[in-house]
C-alpha cells in the first residue's frame, strides 16, 4: 500500500502541479482519499512520501505561502511545456500520420503535462492535406531502424503512380543494405547501398511496404559525405566552386540553402546595381542542381564555372522549345 501511496502522490504532482502552481498537503490528502476510499493518510506520512520521491530523484519544489501554508510542485519535468509544444506542432503538421495517429501521439504528450498545461495544447497547427496518407510511416520506419540495428539487408515493395493516380507497387530481390533514415524538405528516405555494386540508392519511406529483414552482411558500407552545399536527397554527379549573381531578397534563401559553402562579395560587374550580389559556394551539380536554379527564374545568374552556365543554358533553351508554335 505505501508503495502504491508514493506512486498515486508522483502521478498527483505531475497532473496537478506546474511551475506557477502548488499543491498542499490537504489537497493531496483528498486526493489520496478519492482513489483509494481508506481512512485519511495523515500529513505527515505524505510529507515522508514527497522526501522519498525527492531523494529518488524528483525535483519537488517546497515553497511557503500565506499563513504558513505550504506548496508542494513537480519541477524540472523531462520535457519542459514549450518542448511540448514543439513536439505537438511538429506531430500536427506531419502530412504522413493519419487524424487518429496524431491523436494518439498527442494524448501520449499531454502526459507529460500538468492540467493546466494541457488546456493550452488545445489550439493545433493544421495543414490542407490534397491527399490522405495510405501507409503507417511509424511502423515503416521501426521495421527499418530494427533492421539496420540488425545489420540485416533489406527487401521490400516500392510503389509508384500510375495514370489513373493508383499507386502500383513493385516486388522484387533488392540485395540493399540499409544504411540510414534522411529527413529531407518533408519526407523520409532510406539510403541504401547494393551489396553487389556497392551503388548508392534512395527510396521514399512512405511508398515502401511488405518491409522485411534479409541475411546478415559483413561489412558495413561507407556513405559519401558532403563536400560542399547539396539542394536534395540525391548524391551529385561532382562538386564545383559556382558563382551566382543573385537579387538581394533572396539572401536569407540562398544562406539556408548553402550555409557555410557560400561567400557573399558585392556586384562589381559593369551592370553592377544595389539590388544584386554575387555569391560563391561549392555546390554538389546534379540534375537536381539545375532543376532548383530554375525555380528562381531570372532572379538568379549562373556566372561560372562555364560548362555549368552552358548546361543551364541548355536547359532554358529546351523548355523554351516547349512554348514556340
Amino acid at each position: 500500500m505505501e508503495r502504491e501511496r508514493i506512486l498515486l502522490i508522483q502521478e498527483y504532482l505531475s497532473h496537478y502541479t506546474d511551475e506557477q502552481k502548488g499543491a498542499t498537503l490537504k489537497e493531496i490528502q483528498n486526493h489520496l482519499l478519492s482513489q483509494t476510499g481508506i481512512v485519511k493518510v495523515s500529513p505527515l506520512t505524505i510529507r515522508r512520501d514527497i522526501d522519498t520521491l525527492i531523494m529518488a530523484g524528483l525535483d519537488i519544489q517546497i515553497t511557503r505561502g500565506k499563513h504558513n501554508q505550504y506548496y508542494y510542485k513537480l519541477s524540472n519535468r523531462s520535457f519542459t511545456f514549450n518542448e511540448v509544444r514543439f513536439l505537438v506542432d511538429s506531430v500536427s503538421i506531419n502530412k504522413f500520420l493519419s487524424a487518429q495517429q496524431k491523436q494518439t501521439l498527442i494524448r501520449k504528450f499531454e502526459g507529460l503535462c500538468s492540467q493546466a498545461e494541457v488546456r493550452k495544447l488545445i489550439s493545433r497547427i493544421s495543414i490542407s492535406e490534397v491527399a490522405p496518407p495510405s501507409l503507417n510511416l511509424l511502423e515503416n520506419l521501426e521495421k527499418i531502424h530494427l533492421i539496420i540495428a540488425d545489420e540485416k539487408k533489406i527487401n521490400f515493395a516500392y510503389g509508384k503512380y500510375n495514370t489513373e493516380k493508383q499507386m502500383i507497387y513493385y516486388q522484387k530481390r533488392r540485395d540493399l543494405i540499409p544504411c540510414e533514415v534522411v529527413y529531407c524538405k518533408e519526407r523520409f528516405y532510406l539510403k541504401c547501398v547494393n551489396a553487389a555494386t556497392q551503388q548508392l540508392r534512395i527510396y521514399r519511406i512512405d511508398r515502401m511496404k511488405d518491409i522485411c529483414a534479409g541475411e546478415s552482411f559483413e561489412t558495413h558500407p561507407v556513405l559519401p559525405q558532403p563536400e560542399g552545399a547539396v539542394v536534395d536527397i540525391y548524391e551529385p554527379e561532382r562538386y564545383e566552386i559556382v558563382k551566382l549573381r543573385v537579387k538581394r531578397v533572396l539572401l536569407d534563401d540562398m544562406l539556408e540553402q548553402l550555409g557555410r559553402y557560400v561567400s557573399i562579395c558585392p556586384d562589381l560587374s559593369d551592370q553592377a546595381s544595389p539590388e544584386w550580389i554575387v555569391l560563391r559556394a561549392n555546390i554538389g551539380i546534379s540534375f537536381g542542381f539545375y532543376r532548383w536554379l530554375l525555380k528562381y527564374g531570372s532572379d538568379i545568374e549562373v556566372l561560372s564555372p562555364e560548362d555549368v552556365r552552358c548546361t543551364y543554358i541548355q536547359n532554358l533553351k529546351k523548355m523554351i522549345e516547349r512554348y514556340q508554335t
